[in-house]
């Protein structure tokens, strides 16, 4: 099987199911309308707004055009009529071709489709002769799921391709537009651009990637060490973190030891709460613990009870990160 068979088969409905499931018969049919005379005006054909394809190689363009001088349009363009003439729907390298070698009409075959199938035969047919960048097949896609509804899974099932394929596709129209005018330009490949998705100096590294000429394994590694190095940076800044507060709080408790009198345990947990651990030696150290806290209680109750003529007169606790809960 030859690959142009094989990548035809590859494209999911593809053309042929497109345009109708065409069998070789209707095929042979529309052909023959064609011959008997099925042709448009060339003035009277416009580019479709559903065309993803956006550059062309206008040298390509030219030999086509010498060819059609020496052989005519040996395959039709599709277009629907409209009001305002004929939508292209598929054949603008004909159609281009066909100005410049001076051809006032072309053979047509017309089709009536909706929207959202000119857009789905215009983009399968750029796939098929890998005609369009990365970025209009991505613009392409996101095109189907805006105007016309598509999931990723539909896109996907129109033009062969994994649902991954698709998501990894639509990513790189997240990329800065610097980036992206290279990968249309050809200076980066999609496997480049793929590299470059989320990162902050992506940028630079594309330059990078264009002056010295990297290989895409080159520059995943190059990606792989720089998430590592990063990484690496946040554990060193949380360990720094965590050893700032453990310093806090060892020189809270030598301050509340040094205050009550009492050895006291502080330990924090990692949703940031904790607890304080009053620890005792012998029953006179317990009642003495009790004796403290009995006297914070009847403190704490005789200020509820007392009525305070000034909001200023009411008595303000020194720390306020810390309070003491009674329970009864």
């Amino acid at each position: 099987m030859s690959e142009d068979i094989k990548k035809k088969k590859s494209l999911g409905r593809g053309l042929e199911a497109l345009l109708g499931e065409m069998n070789e018969d209707v095929l042979n049919d529309e052909l023959n309308q064609v011959k008997l005379g099925e042709v448009a005006p060339v003035n009277e054909i416009y580019v479709s707004s559903f065309q993803p394809r956006k550059d062309f190689d206008e040298d390509a363009i030219k030999s086509l055009a010498a060819s059609i001088r020496e052989k005519g349009v040996l395959q039709p363009l599709i277009v629907r009529k409209t009001s305002k003439g004929y939508e292209l729907i598929a054949g603008e390298r004909r159609l281009r071709a066909s100005k410049i070698a001076g051809l006032t009409e072309v053979p047509v075959i017309i089709k009536d489709f909706s929207d959202g199938e000119v857009l789905e035969i215009a983009l399968v047919e750029n796939l098929l002769r890998e005609n369009l960048s990365a970025i209009e097949e991505a613009e392409a896609y996101q095109k189907l799921m805006d105007e016309f509804s598509h999931t990723q899974e539909k896109v996907a099932s129109v033009v062969g391709k994994s649902r991954s394929y698709i998501a990894n596709t639509l990513r790189l129209l997240t990329l800065p537009d610097e980036i992206k005018s290279h990968i249309t330009s050809g200076k980066l490949t999609a496997g480049h651009a793929r590299c470059l998705v989320g990162l902050e100096n992506a940028c630079f590294l594309a330059e990078k990637i264009i002056k010295e000429e990297l290989s895409v394994r080159q520059v995943e590694e190059i990606v792989a060490k720089q998430k590592e190095s990063k990484t690496q940076n946040i554990d060193k800044d949380e360990k720094i973190a965590k050893k700032e507060i453990n310093s806090d709080i060892v020189d809270i408790e030598k301050s509340l030891n040094k205050k009550l009198g009492l050895r006291i345990k502080i330990t924090q947990s990692k949703q940031g709460g904790g607890k304080v651990v009053l620890q005792y030696a012998s029953t006179a150290e317990l009642d003495m613990i009790i004796g403290i806290l009995d006297q914070k209680k009847q403190v704490d109750l005789g200020v509820q009870n007392t009525v305070f003529k000034d909001a200023e007169e009411q008595p303000q606790s020194k720390n306020e990160k810390f309070s003491i809960k009674f329970v009864e």
